[in-house]
């Protein structure tokens, strides 16, 4: 008699059961269709012609000298933009100016400042008056040496406000001079170079971690406060690029030239608020911040700074003796 109950009660259930299950199917397979639909947009069809001197004629890029900073420089310009770039050395400047005005005949423009101080932002904004910008790329940045723990960073306090004033202070001063101008024509874009070092936590590279953290949650706020006003702004993530900062010489699939880099990360603007930029890096952010929890990027993220570390203050000792060595030989030799 209990038999006869439990069964006729599972067959009573069978089509609330299969209901549920046929849902549950269909919203994974839409979703994952959304997914796929939405990859193919960001990542095989792009934004188009959005990066336009239609959003106004000039382009503005920090750190513009080198690496993707450089790479930058040189495609807006290739998409028509005139060029206003700002490093630290007048020299580089004129050399990356000379090359883009003669590769891809438009205006350039020159500003020499270093973002490691706080007083250079009258002679940026004396150096933008009357321009109609429509880009501004916030790249300028610096990195650690090496890895190293908190308290045993070479001349912390200098290091501490450096990487602050070119790191995070850039970044607001020169939003603060461009963003008025792009509000007041309802159109322009503002791309805040940060890094996947800012998805979570570095040990060992603390202070660069925390301060492209800043980067993107700024740029992320900022978004939200101006998109109704037609202003694009985005916070760009990138993992390994093979750049003069990384030290990486041989590209790769997940370390990309800048040109390829940036060539894939301009085709996001407008699509993707937060970006990795760059296809395999996407992978690499969705499985590091979703599937990986994060104790363990940060565990494995220490040990590998750990290492890095340790051969680097190994290699520094092995050259300090051969120049110890090597000094000796000379004083030996002295008359």
């Amino acid at each position: 008699m209990n038999w006869l109950i439990v069964e006729e009660t599972l067959r009573r259930a069978e089509t609330p059961f299969f209901w549920v299950g046929a849902l549950a199917v269909a919203s994974l397979s839409v979703w994952l269709l959304y997914r796929l639909l939405l990859g193919v947009r960001i990542w095989v069809l792009g934004n188009g012609e959005l990066l336009s001197p239609r959003l106004g004629k000039w382009a503005v890029v920090t750190g513009a000298t080198d690496g993707i900073g450089k790479s930058y420089a040189e495609e807006l310009a290739r998409r028509g933009f005139a060029m206003v770039l700002i490093s630290r050395s007048q020299i580089k400047l004129d050399h990356v100016a000379k090359s883009i005005k003669e590769q891809f005949h438009v205006e350039t423009r020159t500003i020499a400042v270093d973002f490691g101080k706080i007083d250079i932002y009258p002679k940026i904004e004396e150096g933008l008056v009357g321009l109609e910008i429509g880009v501004l790329v916030n790249n300028v940045g610096v990195s650690y040496p090496y890895p190293e723990y908190y308290l045993h960073i070479p001349d912390l306090e200098n290091f501490i406000t450096n990487m602050i004033n070119v790191n995070m202070t850039s970044v607001c001063q020169m939003t603060r001079l461009v963003l008025p101008r792009m509000v007041a024509r309802s159109k322009g874009a503002i791309l805040n170079i940060s890094s996947a070092s800012g998805m979570y936590p570095v040990p060992l590279l603390t202070v660069y971690s925390s301060t492209k953290a800043f980067v993107d949650f700024f740029s992320r706020c900022l978004q939200e406060e101006y998109r109704r006003q037609g202003i694009i702004v985005q916070s760009v993530l990138p993992f390994y690029v093979a750049t003069k900062m990384t030290r990486i010489r041989t590209p790769t699939l997940d370390k990309p030239t800048p040109e390829r880099y940036v060539a894939a990360e301009l085709n996001t603007v407008g699509l993707q608020t937060q970006t990795n930029g760059y296809f395999p890096h996407a992978v690499m952010g969705w499985v590091t911040t979703r599937l990986v929890p994060s104790s363990i990027v940060i565990f494995f993220g220490a040990q590998i700074n750990r290492l890095q570390r340790t051969g680097y203050l190994q290699r520094r000792r092995l050259r300090e003796q051969r120049n110890d060595i090597t000094s000796k030989r000379r004083q030996k030799l002295k008359p």
